[in-house]
C-alpha cells in the first residue's frame, strides 16, 4: 500500500468560527495518528475566511503533542513571508521536541493577496524577484556554518544548535518547482489539486533533475490530491457540492467560508462557472472508496508518487473525518 497522509488548511464552514476550525484540525489529527496515516501537514494562508491555518509551526507544535505516532509538519512555511533564521530556530525547536516526528515542507508563494503579503513583509528587504533560492540558501548556510569568515551571519548560530533541521520538502505545482526540488536535493510534494501543470511530467522533471543531499539520498515525491470520500458515490456528490462553489467563489475573488452542500446547490451557476467546476473536478476524486480508489489508480501509476497526501475541503467537519476513515480503509 502506498503511504497516505493528511493535507489540512483548517477549513472554516459558514455559521462557524476560525477557533472552532483549529480545534477540528486538532482532532482530525488525533483520529488519522490513530487510523496509521504517515504524516499531517499544515497550511499557511493569511487574509482568507475559509482558512484558519495561518500559522503552522504553532499548529504543527499542538498537534504533535495530542499524536504519539504519525509525522507531523508545514505544507508548507512560506518561505517569502519570513527570516530564514526564524524558520530554522522554529524548526530547531519542535524537532528538539518531538524527535523523529517533524518535517519541514517550504513553498515558493506568498500564500496570500499582494496586499497582505507586503504587510507580512514590510520590514523585511522586499524584492520584486522571486527571492525564495536565496532565502533557501541562507537557510542551508545557517544550519551548515557555511557563512565564511567576515560574513556579518559567520558567528549567527540557529538555536537549539545541537539539533539538525528537520527532513526539507519542496512545495510546487509547476515544472519550475519540480526542476528545483530535484537539484537542491529536497523531497518534493506536488501540488495536483490546484496545479495546471501535468503531474506525471512534474514527478519526471523532478527525478530527472534530482541531486542527493545529506537530507535526502534519493528522490521522495509526494502527490497532493483533493478527495471527497463518502459511503456512497451519491453522498460524495452532494458532499462535494461545497467544493464546487468553493471554486466558483473564488474565481470571482470572494474567499469565504465553505457553504452547505445544500446552499451550493441552490447557487445560480453561469456557463463559466460551470465550466471552471468541471477543470476543477478533473482534478478531484469524489465518491465511494471503490470509486476514488480506481479514480486515483492510474494518477499514481502515472507518477509513481511515493507517497499519496490527500486534502479535503468540505462544510461538514463529521463528513470530513468519515472521508478519511473511508480512505484508510483501501489504502492504509
Amino acid at each position: 500500500m502506498i503511504p497516505l497522509s493528511i493535507l489540512d488548511l483548517s477549513p472554516v464552514s459558514a455559521g462557524s468560527t476560525g477557533a472552532q476550525a483549529l480545534r477540528n484540525s486538532l482532532d482530525l489529527a488525533q483520529l488519522a495518528d490513530g487510523l496509521g496515516f504517515t504524516r499531517y501537514w499544515v497550511a499557511e494562508h493569511h487574509n482568507m475566511p475559509a482558512i484558519a491555518s495561518s500559522a503552522p509551526d504553532i499548529m504543527i507544535g499542538q498537534i504533535a503533542a495530542l499524536t504519539s505516532r504519525i509525522r507531523v509538519g508545514s505544507g508548507g512555511v512560506m518561505l517569502p513571508n519570513h527570516a530564514p533564521l526564524m524558520v530554522a530556530e522554529r524548526f530547531k525547536v519542535l524537532e528538539a521536541l518531538f524527535p523523529g516526528r517533524i518535517d519541514l515542507g517550504l513553498g515558493r508563494a506568498p500564500g496570500t493577496d499582494q496586499a497582505t503579503s507586503y504587510a507580512l513583509r514590510r520590514r523585511q528587504g522586499i524584492s520584486e524577484e522571486d527571492d525564495f533560492l536565496e532565502r533557501f540558501n541562507e537557510l542551508m548556510l545557517l544550519e551548515n556554518r557555511g557563512f565564511p569568515a567576515g560574513h556579518p551571519f559567520h558567528n549567527v548560530r540557529a538555536m537549539p544548535s545541537d539539533v539538525r533541521l528537520p527532513p526539507i520538502y519542496l512545495l510546487g505545482s509547476s515544472d519550475y518547482s519540480a526542476q528545483l526540488a530535484g537539484q537542491i536535493g529536497a523531497a518534493f510534494a506536488f501540488a495536483h489539486h490546484f496545479a495546471t501543470f501535468d503531474a506525471a511530467e512534474a514527478m519526471r522533471l523532478y527525478r530527472d533533475n534530482f541531486t542527493p543531499s545529506p537530507a535526502h539520498a534519493k528522490p521522495y515525491a509526494i502527490l497532493g490530491t483533493h478527495v471527497v470520500c463518502a459511503d456512497s458515490d451519491a453522498e460524495a456528490e452532494r458532499l462535494a457540492l461545497t467544493v464546487d462553489l468553493n471554486i466558483v467563489r473564488r474565481a470571482k475573488g470572494e474567499y469565504l467560508p465553505l457553504a452547505a452542500p445544500e446552499d451550493a446547490a441552490a447557487y445560480d451557476y453561469t456557463g463559466v462557472d460551470r465550466a471552471r467546476i468541471a477543470q476543477n473536478r478533473a482534478r478531484m476524486s469524489v465518491g465511494s472508496p471503490a470509486t476514488v480508489k480506481a479514480r486515483l489508480a492510474p494518477l499514481l501509476e502515472a507518477t509513481q508518487a511515493n507517497e499519496l497526501m490527500v486534502t479535503t475541503m468540505i462544510y461538514d467537519h463529521a463528513a470530513r473525518k468519515h472521508s478519511y476513515e473511508l480512505l484508510a480503509q483501501v489504502f492504509v
